[in-house]
């Protein structure tokens, strides 16, 4: 029997979260099913008609208390906490339209949640606030075209004080969001008089407002070969703000860009579990649907090999997902886990997206399906966020230290 090609999202409660969770993503399932998958042709393409829908969309998510998962309530949000969030995520994946609706757009959602652990309360008045209302958005500024993104410390773009203004001088590239940002949260090598401190005590994030005189965006950097898009080059020249930009006390910027890091990571790899799960539905249904060589698609055992091998790759990256989540929610150091799930996950991804791609034919590489687009994005995770290789090394690293420690490693514990 033919499986229909368009089904609702299918969402059952899981017995180990509470009555709330469970509730917001079956919630979150029904709009993201019944509003946004069906509406993707409209969403994908500017003008008036994409505005009107956006806008309505985000009407019904905030009736419905869906707004902003990763904000306190005080600050306008959902106040579900991390492994709330992180659920609801997987959820919101399916389409690639649903965090924008949702009011967690990265990389705004980043900024708000360092400005409201790191800024001032003049902060997020003027910067903070007119972003949860959707207002402004923002970007962050942080990757240098000539120092290596995986070492963050070798950043060389500097602000140097002088009298009541920081002054900024560098290079920075893949600012996303940098076209259409009202303030860009800039990393800068603080210049200390005394010399004093590591070079990650001399990180200081600085907010930039992006009509800031010397604040010049170069170019939009080509990303797999698409044009127009928004992750800017961008040189700051003297560009001078007021010392009250500074975000935290002066040495703490490498600090706020971990705390991001580590909890971003685990949403982006929820993100690859919610798009895997969307790759695997299109690619069972195809296999159900699509006669081929006098039989049907999933009578073939490497059709069945390729679902099978989908299935585990999930199943593995969920549950190290929501283990690391897990960790870091106990408040234990999830850096082991954090870096095992930023390598496994994407590559899970780029494997099950790979092979709904095959089962679809010329059909998986067109754009007549969301595959191309998940392909590309799984195979950017691998560096994005620091690539594998710096992740591997970290890993194995933290073991070793535990066996000269005189332990091993306890995998059955937080």
């Amino acid at each position: 029997m033919a499986i229909p090609a368009f089904a609702t999202l299918s969402v059952a409660p899981i017995p180990s979260l509470s009555d709330e969770v469970n509730q917001i993503r079956l919630d979150t399932a029904k709009i993201v099913s019944e509003h946004i998958i069906p509406n993707e042709a409209t969403l994908g393409v500017p003008g008036d008609e994409r505005d009107t829908l956006v806008h309505e969309l985000r009407t019904y998510v905030k009736e419905s208390n869906l707004w902003a998962p990763h904000l306190p309530v005080e600050y306008g949000g959902m106040g579900i906490g991390f492994l709330g969030h992180a659920y609801m995520n997987e959820i919101l994946a399916w389409s690639p339209y649903s965090n924008y609706i949702f009011g967690v757009q990265a990389p705004t959602s980043g900024n708000q949640s360092v400005l409201i652990k790191y800024g001032t309360e003049e902060q997020k008045k003027k910067f903070l606030e007119p972003t949860i209302r959707g207002e402004q958005t923002s970007c962050f500024s942080m990757t240098e075209p000539d120092n290596a993104g995986s070492d963050p410390r070798s950043l060389t773009t500097t602000a140097v004080q002088d009298g009541d203004e920081w002054v900024i001088n560098g290079r920075k590239w893949f600012t996303s969001n940098g076209q259409n940002a009202a303030w860009a949260l800039v990393m800068c090598r603080t210049e200390e008089s005394d010399g004093d401190g590591g070079v990650n005590e001399k990180m200081t994030q600085i907010i930039v407002p992006t009509d800031t005189p010397g604040f010049t965006i170069e170019r939009a950097v080509p990303v797999w070969g698409h044009e127009g898009g928004s992750h800017c080059e961008i040189t700051y020249k003297n560009v001078r703000v007021p010392l009250s930009n500074q975000v935290g006390s002066r040495g703490t910027g490498h600090a706020a860009a971990q705390d991001r890091l580590g909890a971003g990571r685990v949403y982006h790899c929820m993100n690859c579990v919610g798009q895997m799960w969307r790759a695997f539905d299109l690619m069972v249904k195809r296999a159900a649907e699509r006669k081929v060589h006098g039989g049907m698609l999933e009578d073939k055992q490497l059709t069945q090999v390729a679902i099978a091998d989908s299935y585990m790759d999930i199943q593995s990256s969920r549950l190290m997902t929501i283990h690391c989540a897990e960790v870091i929610d106990s408040g234990a150091d999830a850096r082991t886990e954090i870096s095992a799930i930023k390598v496994f996950v994407p590559n899970a991804m780029h494997r099950v997206v790979d092979r709904a791609i095959q089962i679809h034919g010329a059909m998986g590489v067109s754009g007549d399906t969301p595959l191309a687009g998940m392909y590309l994005g799984a195979r950017t995770l691998r560096i994005a966020d620091g690539p594998d290789e710096v992740h591997r090394i970290l890993i194995a690293k933290n073991v070793m230290k535990r066996y000269h420690d005189g332990m091993t490693w306890d995998f059955g514990v937080l």
